[in-house]
């Protein structure tokens, strides 16, 4: 395997089916040891590029290579480079968790001299040592999930993809498996895909938004925030003569901070204002001291971000506008 490949490289991907185009035209790369979120609404077709990565699913066009090896031509070797985790992860609820995972090293070909201590050790990882012995059956979904990375992981493989892996869990066990998630991070390189957005600003290092079949939105939460957003914002909650002091008190802070919301002052005068600025760095402190030069009364100044919810939403909205637009 090429040292230097990236770990996965996704070059103008299209999948139809009937006519119908699920993926279109997707291209992007993924470093080794990289934790990457692959968000997108229903139907928009994650799980299919999902698929196609771990070779379960042809490719109508496009290429896609794991660690430099391509899927399309060598799928055995492709086996050997992926640790899957497919969405609602079928698992055979009669085998007990120790003869599951010695079942599944072995058609992972891993020797035999070799796989009890790294059963043991993918055990202690996901926190299954003390269900080692029970039937999988009779498990709880946390406990089931975990079942199912810690096959993932099993043969140490380099790329790691899970479709949904915190589905129906409550947030304890989401805190668990995303923190098992979060420690593989350097060692594997590791996709997921997922509902809950929390937990992939989180946990992910770079996350990639896909819609109607193509990547609409692609970075850290903090650059996509930068790119879609284009600005800052603050809340002031505050009395006295802002008509008077706000102005001149933004202009000497920053130009760009500008008041794009206020509201009416409340029983004690304190009225809030909702201020932009095209500025990453922190302004706060020194608007705080602007602002008290020109006697205003400052009850909170606090600066608030996007969330990855929002970036969601604008992206995606962005991109349905994009198609539905008219033609000029």
């Amino acid at each position: 395997m090429p040292e230097a490949a990236p770990a996965i490289e996704v070059t103008r991907l299209v999948k139809t089916y009937g006519g119908v185009t699920a993926v279109s035209d997707i291209s992007f790369h993924v470093a080794r040891g990289e934790i990457i979120g692959f968000l997108g609404p229903n139907g928009a077709g994650k799980s299919t590029t999902m698929r196609i990565l771990t070779g379960y699913l042809p490719a109508t066009s496009g290429s896609v290579r794991i660690c430099g090896v391509p899927v399309a031509t060598q799928p055995d070797e492709i086996k050997r480079c992926i640790g899957y985790m497919p969405e609602n992860n079928p698992l055979p609820e009669e085998m007990r968790v120790s003869e599951y995972m010695y079942f599944r090293g072995r058609l992972k070909e891993i020797p035999r001299r070799k796989l009890g201590p790294r059963i043991d050790e993918v055990l202690e990882i996901c926190d299954l040592k003390r269900v080692r012995h029970k039937i999988i059956g009779q498990l709880s979904k946390g406990y089931r999930q975990r079942v199912g990375i810690a096959e993932a992981i099993l043969a140490e493989p380099p790329v790691i993809i899970m479709d949904e892996p915190t589905i129906g869990l409550d947030p304890h066990q989401i805190l668990i498996v995303r923190d098992l998630i979060a420690s593989l991070r350097g060692r594997m390189t590791v996709i997921i895909s997922s509902h809950i957005l929390p937990e992939i600003e989180m946990t992910c290092d770079r996350v990639l938004i896909i819609n109607q079949g193509r990547v609409v939105a692609q970075g850290t939460p903090a650059a996509l925030r930068r790119e879609i957003f284009g600005h800052s914002t603050y809340v002031l909650e505050a009395a006295g003569d802002l008509t008077a002091a706000l102005a001149p008190a933004l202009a000497e802070v920053d130009p760009t901070l500008q008041v794009t919301a206020e509201g009416e002052p409340d029983a004690g005068g304190v009225r809030r204002v909702t201020l932009t600025t095209n500025r990453e760095d922190e302004l706060g402190e020194a608007l705080l001291r602007s602002l008290v030069r020109r006697e205003v009364r400052v009850r909170s100044l606090s600066r608030t971000h996007p969330t990855l919810e929002d970036v969601f939403l604008a992206a995606t909205k962005r991109s349905w506008d994009a198609v539905q637009k008219p033609a000029r």
